[in-house]
């Protein structure tokens, strides 16, 4: 590659740190591993939220982090920490003046809308430099309720923060966006119908099969003192309501009843820590305090997420709302079976009957349809080994990071030329 080419490529999502793990860290880290292997700089900014370190190196790829603040007059301590858990709405100069004077780019990309992703706009624009956006979600297809949740902390509260919003144009991100990609094949068919462009594409999460394709459960299963003989079924995402972790409690619940011997761990950090005690409550409620565990959230890096992925006999997923799902594809790189919810991109994800099993979680039912499929799993080993079998071929075939990293380059230069038509 020509060393006179601006090599550095900005990434920038709304919070980045290793102990708060979720599936758009996950992407971001992955695509700038394949960006560094093919000659270019990434490099992840983004603000101080839930972070203790202004600079540090996660995964090999360089995080730089900036103050910032939620401009609303009255936010309490604990309203802060719901925002930086979730969806706030933050405001950073530094970060915005790190972008606009940062040299040697070749193009921002945007994890974040709002104040953040019209941040990103300006400082390119400023730069005369193309910038992308990704939608991970919760953008066109996010249900009203998930959407209050995320805007309780702000009700009632005096915004003065939307002269910034103005002056940033973090109306006008997705419209001036030079490419708008979406993660989510049914995010991306609601973009296409609001947006007045055709620059968006749909290019889907990817997975590093060959990290996921060996793993240790049974050091995993003997640290936590599950029996090898016994059923396990395994929930990884955040504890949150969107994630509806409780609907996995209630058919565990009645899955008892038919296999004594069957256990439940639901690992991820608590981004909302009044749903987690409501699921303690069930638990402690219906005595499954011995088969049911919650595990905080774990690094990407801590090797007993791969063990968990591996010590168990199905990966359960039952989001109220699920933009894309990338655990779907971890857990079938594991070889595992997978039951999820038929919403969002997990509709265009899961095979059903193939590669995994849907249930519908707005039905009346859906803890004994879960149930019921979770105890079949347990009673036809060779199902749960078929349908596990076929999802690894489809995670290696379609989604290795690989081949995503090859497709995000296709239209990182689409975005080059759309930026250079557009001065």
């Amino acid at each position: 590659m020509n060393s006179t080419i601006a090599k550095k490529i900005i990434h920038v999502p709304r919070r980045f740190v290793a102990e708060e793990w979720g599936g758009t860290e996950t992407v971001i880290l992955e695509i700038s591993r394949q960006q560094q292997r093919a000659g270019w700089q990434p490099e992840i900014y983004t603000s101080m939220a839930l972070a203790k370190q202004r600079n540090e190196s996660i995964g090999g790829v360089a995080v730089k982090r900036f103050p910032y603040c939620y401009p609303f007059f009255g936010l309490s301590t604990a309203d802060k920490a719901a925002l930086d858990k979730k969806g706030g709405n933050l405001l950073s100069i530094s970060l915005f003046n790190a972008m606009r004077r940062e040299k040697n780019v070749r193009l921002f990309h945007a994890h974040a809308l709002k104040r953040v992703g019209g941040e990103v706009r300006t400082a390119a624009r400023w730069q005369k430099k193309p910038f992308v956006v990704s939608l991970h979600g919760g953008v066109f297809d996010v249900p009203t309720a998930e959407l209050g949740t995320m805007l309780k902390p702000i009700e009632n509260k005096t915004e003065w923060g939307k002269p910034f919003g103005a002056l940033f144009g973090s109306r006008r991100v997705l419209d001036d966006a030079d490419f708008v990609i979406c993660v989510g094949q049914s995010e991306m068919d609601k973009a296409k119908k609001q947006l007045a462009h055709d620059r968006i594409a749909y290019l889907p999460n990817g997975v590093d099969c060959a990290k996921f394709a060996t793993g240790d459960g049974v050091a995993f299963r003997a640290k936590h003192g599950i029996p090898s003989g016994a059923f396990l079924a395994l929930n990884i995402s955040r504890i949150d309501a969107q994630k509806n972790q409780m609907l996995a409690l209630e058919a565990f619940a009645k899955l008892r009843a038919q296999q004594p011997n069957s256990f439940l761990f639901l690992i991820g950090p608590e981004t909302q820590p009044d749903y987690a005690k409501k699921l303690r409550d069930f638990i402690a409620a219906n005595n499954l305090g011995d088969r049911v565990k919650i595990l905080p959230g774990m690094r990407n890096d801590n090797p007993e997420l791969i063990q968990a992925f591996h010590a168990c006999d199905v990966f359960v997923l039952p989001s109220m709302h699920e933009p894309f799902g990338i655990v779907v594809l971890e857990a079938w790189s594991s070889g595992k079976p997978v039951i999820a919810s038929r919403v969002g991109g997990l509709q265009a994800l899961v095979r059903d009957g193939e590669t995994g099993f849907f249930i519908d979680p707005n039905s009346n039912d859906a803890a004994t349809d879960l149930a019921a499929k979770l105890n079949r799993f347990a009673i036809e080993p060779e199902l749960k080994h078929k349908i596990g079998a076929n999802g690894r071929r489809e995670a290696k075939s379609k989604y290795d990071w690989a081949q995503i990293g090859q497709q995000l380059e296709s239209l990182y230069r689409r975005a080059e030329d759309n930026c250079t038509e557009r001065k």
